[in-house]
């Protein structure tokens, strides 16, 4: 059974019915372990107190905020618990929107959201309701620490769930300005837009791999063996300085 990383109740209007989230993707990478230098020992992280230059044991340990410079309130995790807010076991759906109103800047993580098995009725209305009128949902929910806005979609076989970012999170100051160029030539809006239909196709994800990791786990078995590891050559990139020329050539 996959890991449960949120359990509590969607609420539809007056209707609520248990769910239970579980991680929908994960960033694969190769792992490296840090190691001493001397002996390829592995390193341990400790807790370190400057003030009294001694290591701690975990039990010493507590948060705290810094509200003042070198000032600190301590924070209990059974007072964050007291303070946690409807949405930590509770999701409501606030209102119903079209997917494609929301700007894809605004997903952050995905999950599936599996009805536990007792109460699967009024899970399975809501689906096939969002599926008849195309409408997805946008709730409340807390989790991992912070309150999350999330749009719930109508897959084949049940319900996604995304966490979004919320305005203030977004980096809006580091949006890109540009001033743009005058109209282009007919010849070069025509020759770009040739090269998108030539370049469009039907999405297949299985299609795209993780060159950088195979890479990485090819040079990690080659050094193993004692082989000569050898370098992927880059390819050249320098400005076009003529894009009539480069989009024909393209095509």
């Amino acid at each position: 059974m996959p890991a449960t990383v949120w359990k509590g109740y969607l609420s539809f209007g007056l209707v609520s019915f248990p769910v239970r989230l579980h991680s929908a993707a994960r960033a694969e990478t190769v792992h490296f372990h840090l190691l001493h230098k001397k002996d390829l020992s592995r390193v341990r992280e400790v807790m370190y107190c400057a003030a009294e230059d001694k290591p701690l044991e975990k039990s010493e340990i507590v948060k705290g905020y810094e509200y003042e410079k070198n000032k600190y309130i301590v924070v209990e995790p059974e007072e964050l618990e007291k303070i946690a807010p409807p949405t930590a076991t509770v999701m409501e759906i606030l209102q119903f929107v079209h997917m494609n109103e929301i700007d894809p800047i605004f997903f952050e993580t995905s999950y599936y959201v599996e009805p536990e098995k007792e109460v699967t009725r009024p899970y399975a209305l809501l689906l096939d309701a969002m599926k008849e009128t195309k409408y997805d949902a946008l709730a409340k929910m807390s989790m991992h620490g912070r309150e999350h806005i999330v749009i719930l979609r109508p897959r084949e076989n049940g319900i996604m769930l995304h966490t979004m970012y919320f305005v203030s999170e977004l980096n809006q100051a580091n949006e890109v300005q540009f001033e743009k160029p005058g109209k282009f030539d007919k010849k070069e809006a025509d020759l770009a837009k040739r090269l998108i239909e030539t370049l469009a196709g039907p999405f297949e994800p299985e299609k795209y791999q993780d060159e950088y990791r195979a890479n990485v786990e090819r040079l990690i078995e080659r050094k193993r063996r004692g082989a000569k590891v050898t370098p992927i050559r880059q390819p050249k990139a320098a400005p076009v300085t003529d894009l009539l020329k480069a989009l024909q050539q393209s095509l």
